[in-house]
């Protein structure tokens, strides 16, 4: 991967790249839609990281249906699927930390994710030399973390938020939504509804907590949006909303 890069850029290509870990949706393909508008080679990497998985949480269940997401990316355009069976030495001993916006949030609740994102991350640039890298606005706190990576290690990649895409009914497009049994998605229709209808993260709070069937994380004000983590029974659901002023 990293040859063929060199190889793009050589000649002057413009490398666009969408990081994901697969169990590709419509927020993934919209990202790749996108990134065709930013350049000349579209590549969307697939790789479940590990280093971002605590030890109780769904590293090993999490959806790799890999036959569907070749499909659905080369529908949606994508030039490179880069799908590495592992990106890390047996004896790995270097990560990336950033200690701002990784504070609070989901950081608070998940001990070393954000290391674990900033340091695959890396190393995804770094293989994949993009000129642009996409990642959605549904992970909020991820695209400030990365942001600031960026920034404080110089790397040449302007990074491009994307709007979070939703379904008819308004639940933010996830991977993890597969998990849902029907009874559980009406629950996720009400945490997006009432998040969206929240003034503030009192207001949220107390909206949330009267949700039949969810379990409130948090609601935290951070970086001008309104954001929140839930469980819906084993699920673990975040949203983000822009603070009304």
């Amino acid at each position: 991967m990293q040859r063929e890069a060199l190889r793009l850029r050589r000649q002057g290509k413009k490398i666009v790249l969408v990081p994901t870990m697969g169990a590709l949706h419509e927020g993934h393909l919209s990202l790749a839609r996108l990134a065709r508008k930013c350049g000349d080679v579209v590549v969307v990497s697939i790789y479940v990281n590990p280093i971002q998985f605590g030890p109780k949480e769904d590293f090993a269940k999490y959806p790799r249906p890999f036959a569907k997401d070749r499909r659905l990316a080369i529908s949606a355009g994508v030039d490179i699927i880069f799908a590495p069976k592992n990106l890390y030495a047996g004896d790995a001993s270097t990560t990336i930390s950033e200690s701002f916006f990784s504070q609070g949030r989901c950081g608070a609740f998940r001990a070393g994710h954000f290391d674990g994102v900033t340091t695959v991350v890396a190393k995804l640039f770094n293989i994949v030399q993009p000129d642009v890298a996409i990642f959605g606005q549904k992970d909020a706190q991820q695209c400030d973390v990365l942001e600031r990576m960026a920034r404080d290690l110089n790397f040449p990649v302007r990074i491009v938020r994307a709007p979070i895409i939703r379904d008819e009914n308004g639940v933010a497009r996830s991977s993890r939504n597969a998990y849902l049994s029907a009874a559980e998605y009406q629950v996720a229709v009400h945490f997006a509804k009432t998040l969206k209808s929240a003034g503030s993260v009192a207001e949220a709070k107390r909206k949330l907590g009267k949700v039949p069937g969810l379990r409130l994380q948090y609601v935290e004000a951070a970086n001008g949006q309104l954001c929140a983590a839930v469980f819906v029974g084993k699920t673990r659901l975040i949203d983000n909303v822009p603070l009304k002023k």
